[in-house]
């Protein structure tokens, strides 16, 4: 095996019966361990061969199987690239089990109510002052809503601060990986017309300013209640709309959405996971 010239721990050895198992498990392990960068250039397939002392098809094999995972990106021309994060890696976990069980949007939208609440709470006791001066920016740019595009995303952008904000990053990811779901659920349920979504936003204005007051008063349970109200009174504006009052909640209808959805964000997550300093749409 090649000499390991940089400060790495040394490649193990390979035993060839199941090379491409082992390489897995090790670079897995390498990514895991914040070794490769998020957002960093994955090793050639070549280098990696001479290092673990086996040919580059079997490499091959074992960085195809990394790319499935969510771990790095194959770019064809230009190499491969490190895309594990936390965040990745919980939303393709969430998405696989809500499509493998055919979990129905009830059961979705009660536990992002329970985790934004948690959130919530934590906040009021964790957030500085300088990130809730920040929420309430986020929520005051959706008084008005004139792009349905940009509305979704500030949506969104106002939902991921607020997780980020009980400064717990596996509850922020969790957070995050459902809001979208619920997000989108909005958007598909107001058959993607700017008019009704601008109708809920502005009923849920003051739901989202309590929030962002009961973190401002640093009110642990005050915070946690104003976002479980939030989360209640936006689940029963989405679900009004005209198209969600033709079916009911725990309707096969939308588990189809749900799984629709997943399977839309499970493709994303595996072809084109964000990169390290590319702008992200809601960041």
């Amino acid at each position: 095996m090649a000499e390991n010239t940089d400060d790495r721990r040394p490649y193990r050895t390979i035993d060839r019966v199941r090379a491409a198992d082992q390489i897995l498990e090790d670079l897995r392990d390498r990514i895991l361990r914040g070794e490769f960068a998020h957002g960093s250039r994955f090793p050639a397939e070549r280098d990696l061969a001479e290092q673990f002392g086996v040919s580059p098809a079997t490499v091959r094999e074992a960085v195809r199987a990394l790319a499935a995972m969510g771990l790095v990106r194959v770019r064809h021309g230009s190499g491969s690239f490190v895309t594990g994060r936390s965040e990745t890696l919980i939303a393709m976990l969430m998405a696989s089990a809500i499509q493998l069980e055919g979990s129905p949007a009830t059961d979705v939208m009660d536990i992002l109510g329970v985790l934004y609440s948690h959130a919530a709470g934590l906040a009021a006791r964790e957030a500085t002052d300088e990130e809730i001066i920040s929420l309430r920016e986020a929520a005051e740019r959706l008084a008005e809503l004139d792009d349905l595009d940009q509305a979704m995303k500030n949506l969104q952008r106002f939902l991921r601060q607020l997780a980020t904000l009980s400064h717990n990053t596996l509850l922020a990811a969790m957070c995050t990986s459902l809001n979208e779901i619920q997000v989108e659920l909005a958007i598909e349920l107001s058959d993607r017309q700017l008019l009704p979504l601008r109708e809920v936003a502005a009923a849920l204005y003051p739901d989202r300013i309590a929030v962002v007051e009961a973190l401002e008063s640093r009110d642990v349970d005050r915070a946690v209640l104003a976002a479980r109200a939030y989360h209640d009174h936006a689940l029963e504006l989405i679900t009004s709309s005209p198209t969600a009052r033709s079916i009911g909640l725990s309707d096969p209808s939308y588990t189809r959405v749900i799984s629709s959805l997943m399977s839309t964000k499970l493709t994303s997550l595996t072809r084109d996971p964000p990169l390290h300093g590319s702008a992200s749409a809601l960041s």
